[in-house]
């Protein structure tokens, strides 16, 4: 069987909710999107209730395109996190295009 380097570790938090939740309750979540691929990864999780509310749809390069808006965003605030998002979002293109 495998283990998930988890061994000890009975509680998570939740990562939309920030919940506690039992660990054999809980989703692991990959967000770069190969949960089978688990060499030298650390896997977040979210509780079941969140894990059912989310999009289970393919993410494409959606990783990418936040971590081009938190650059962008220079990391300053919540607020211009957003409204960089929604101007590249709008744009349709990265910081690096």
């Amino acid at each position: 069987m495998w283990r998930s380097g988890q061994r000890g570790r009975n509680e998570v938090t939740c990562i939309a909710c920030g919940d506690s939740v039992a660990r054999s309750s809980a989703r692991e979540y990959d967000k770069f999107g190969d949960r089978w691929d688990r060499e030298g990864k650390e896997f977040e999780y979210l509780c079941k209730p969140c894990d059912r509310e989310r999009c289970h749809q393919p993410r494409g390069n959606l990783e990418a395109f936040l971590e081009d808006v938190e650059t962008a965003a220079d990391d300053r605030d919540r607020e211009t996190f957003l409204a960089t998002y929604l101007e590249l979002a709008e744009r349709g293109d990265s910081v690096e295009e």
